[in-house]
């Protein structure tokens, strides 16, 4: 693991080729019909796999800038190929709709992968800096697991994934004993904080019912179940429109 997270001579060769086939495999991906509401579609719409990339960018370059100008050019390769293949294969208009918002990220990639390099410091400050991108995997956990738990074993690999990735960037990344036991028990409580808050608040399914297009209308007098409740359970929600 020590290899991949700063073992890899990552030549700008290597970086534009495994630009474009990261870029290519996700609209794949995005396009294919089995791959639709699985772990396998995931990295098409969260964060969670860009993350790891881009720690694996910035571990393995040589420099601040060398680490801010290789993220910038792997997102702006990767992300355009998302959606310009799906546009060529659909005849779609997905890079107009869009790119526009992973285009903002892409500019952002340069500071944040010139303060990432940092982390390659061993130092305390090097934790802070890795923190919020535990932070935001874990809230990406926290969704997939609650998407898993509606309808598993749908997610349950990006949810493994997850939570793999939040106990082994510390690892990795840190060769300071107490940098890693304090980055392992961080993403330990966010792992934890996230299972719990799923388990208390567990995930619904929110649907209106239709009559001839129209919303149906319930009253007090209306009961809803499923024959066999091992599927769930079922209620009406009235809401007050004002």
């Amino acid at each position: 693991m020590k290899k991949l997270f700063g073992g890899i001579n990552l030549t700008w060769k290597k970086l534009v080729v495994f630009s474009i086939f990261v870029g290519i495999y996700t609209a794949v991906m995005a396009m294919l019909p089995i791959a639709k509401d699985t772990s396998f579609n995931d990295l098409t719409v969260t964060f969670e796999v860009w993350i790891f990339f881009g720690i694996f960018i910035i571990m393995n370059s040589k420099s601040p800038k060398d680490s801010a100008l290789k993220c910038f050019i792997f997102f702006l390769i990767s992300q355009p190929l998302v959606y310009l293949v799906q546009d060529i294969i659909k005849q779609s208009n997905l890079f107009n709709t869009y790119y526009r918002f992973w285009f903002l990220w892409t500019i952002a990639c340069l500071p944040m992968g010139f303060i990432g390099y940092y982390m390659k410091k061993d130092k305390w400050w090097g934790l802070l800096i890795l923190i919020p991108m535990l932070l935001l995997t874990g809230e990406e956990c926290a969704g997939y697991l609650s998407k898993t738990m509606f309808s598993f074993p749908r997610h349950l690999l990006t949810t493994i994934f997850c939570m793999s990735a939040l106990i082994i960037y510390p690892l990795a990344i840190f060769n300071n004993k107490k940098i890693k036991i304090t980055g392992v028990v961080i993403s330990s409580i966010i792992i934890i904080a996230l299972t719990i808050i799923c388990i208390i608040n567990p995930p619904v399914y929110s649907t209106d019912i239709l009559f001839n297009g129209e919303k149906y209308k319930f009253d007090d007098n209306y009961k809803v179940y499923l024959t066999d409740n091992k599927y769930g359970e079922l209620s009406i929600i009235y809401t007050r429109i004002t």
